[in-house]
């Protein structure tokens, strides 16, 4: 019996050992992966409080861990609103990260704590719409009965549906919203901000700043065959430098969003794998180096901050629209951007009308069919400028239509030949095998129906 007795306390012993040895690694070396969740924990949870107005512990359950990898259900939140900064960490204590608000840039993870060098830009005040003028000159809605029913139909909208906006002949026949979120409710637009930055940095196309056979793009590429890199290899996903976009651990993609406080610098650094053009690589990182390559072009600073409301945001009356900057103050053109659904089908009228907005020209002529024509070795999937393609296999979509697409079931599509738009965005993990296709191939029928 002593033995034993013995024995238990010799056991507890080790294993109090064993935990305090446990909590002092997970406080002073926490692993990298822990680090990637409480950053991206403090990252979504922050920029819903502070860009959408939502409750911080309803997007840590329902946005976060709900969807999300085992550990994120380990995650605590504390929010500061004073300081508008969002503290997250495993049981509230290990593998600590911040994420801090910034006026007119949204929110970024400060890997390092330290702040974020962009401190915020002025933003112009919302100016009022005139709820009887039809949009998007107003607020006013006219419905199509038809589009109505199709956007009501769950096993069209799919699972995890938070907003649907269908634009014909550039109006608004049809829009959808669950509960707690509405036509004011600023949505997340994941990858589909590929598209919008790509579509800002055709408005320096067409001023003549920049080229898409601009090459020589970063210091650090001068002197190696990463030189020879066009800014189209980038647009087109075929820049040929290593970049692993694997969500599931800690890769290239994860490490960039949430480690790396200068994620272009990040991007940049990567080694070549392959030729420029050869091969097709789908990367965040070359949609953010895209940001920094137009913004250096502006000259940095409050200029390139302030330059997509300027040039894009502003005139297409996109108020709610925030692109959010990492704490280098690059624009994350890769992942960040917020925007109401009315202001996301916004957007996609622009591309659905070649990049002409009430009678003037925002993008150069030619940019959007870049949109709708296929790089050349991605196999019809993804195109030359920051967009995908429904390829063969979609029969009912019409062949000129492409896709804004972002992570969780975020999708624009624009088909300019019936003058149409679908917005579905949503909270849709992949592992739902939801295909909004079938949704815009109805919305479609019923819209040119005789």
């Amino acid at each position: 019996m002593r033995l034993l007795v013995r024995f238990v306390k010799v056991l507890g012993g080790v294993i109090v050992v064993g935990l305090v040895g446990l909590g002092v690694w997970l406080y002073t070396s926490p692993p990298e992966l822990l680090r990637v969740g409480s950053g991206y924990s403090a990252k979504i949870v922050c920029s819903n409080v502070f860009l959408a107005g939502r409750d911080s512990g309803e997007v840590l359950a329902v946005d976060v861990q709900a969807p999300g990898h085992p550990l994120l259900r380990l995650m605590r939140v504390s929010v500061d609103r004073m300081e508008k900064r969002v503290h997250a960490a495993l049981l509230g204590i290990f593998a600590g990260s911040d994420a801090v608000y910034r006026e007119g840039l949204g929110c970024a993870v400060v890997p390092d704590g330290t702040p974020a060098a962009a401190a915020g830009i002025p933003v112009p005040a919302v100016t009022s719409i005139n709820p009887s003028t039809l949009w998007p000159e107003g607020g006013k809605v006219e419905s199509d009965p038809s589009v109505v029913r199709l956007l009501s139909d769950t096993g069209l909208a799919g699972p995890g549906l938070r907003a649907a906006v269908v634009v014909k002949r550039g109006r608004i026949v049809g829009e959808a919203y669950s509960t707690g979120f509405s036509k004011d409710t600023p949505l997340l637009g994941w990858s589909m901000t590929k598209t919008v930055n790509a579509t800002i940095l055709g408005t320096l196309i067409r001023g003549g700043k920049l080229s898409l056979e601009d090459r020589g793009l970063f210091p650090q590429w001068q002197g190696n065959q990463r030189g020879d890199i066009r800014i189209a290899d980038l647009a087109a996903m075929e820049s040929g430098l290593a970049f692993n976009e694997n969500y599931g651990a800690v890769a290239d993609v994860t490490r960039m969003l949430y480690l790396e406080p200068d994620m272009a610098g990040f991007a940049a650094d990567q080694p070549l794998e392959a030729d420029p053009g050869s091969r097709f690589s789908y990367s965040s990182g070359t949609a953010v180096m895209l940001s920094k390559i137009w913004m250096d072009k502006i000259g940095g600073g409050a200029a390139a901050l302030s330059y997509p409301r300027a040039a894009l945001f502003g005139p297409l009356g996109m108020q709610s629209a925030v692109m959010e900057a990492d704490a280098a103050g690059t624009f994350v053109g890769s992942s960040y951007m917020y925007a109401t659904a009315r202001d996301w089908a916004r957007m996609g009228l622009l591309l659905a009308r070649d990049g002409v907005w009430d009678g003037n020209r925002i993008l150069p002529e030619g940019f959007v069919d870049l949109m709708q024509q296929p790089n050349a070795t991605s196999n019809g999937r993804y195109s030359k400028m920051q967009t995908w393609l429904p390829g063969t296999d979609n029969p009912d979509i019409p062949a000129d239509a492409f896709f804004l697409q972002g992570h969780d079931g975020q999708t624009i599509t624009v088909i300019p030949s019936l003058d149409l738009v679908v917005v579905r965005l949503g909270l849709t993990p992949s592992w739902n095998r939801y295909d909004p296709t079938r949704l815009v191939a109805e919305v479609a029928k019923a819209t040119t129906a005789p």
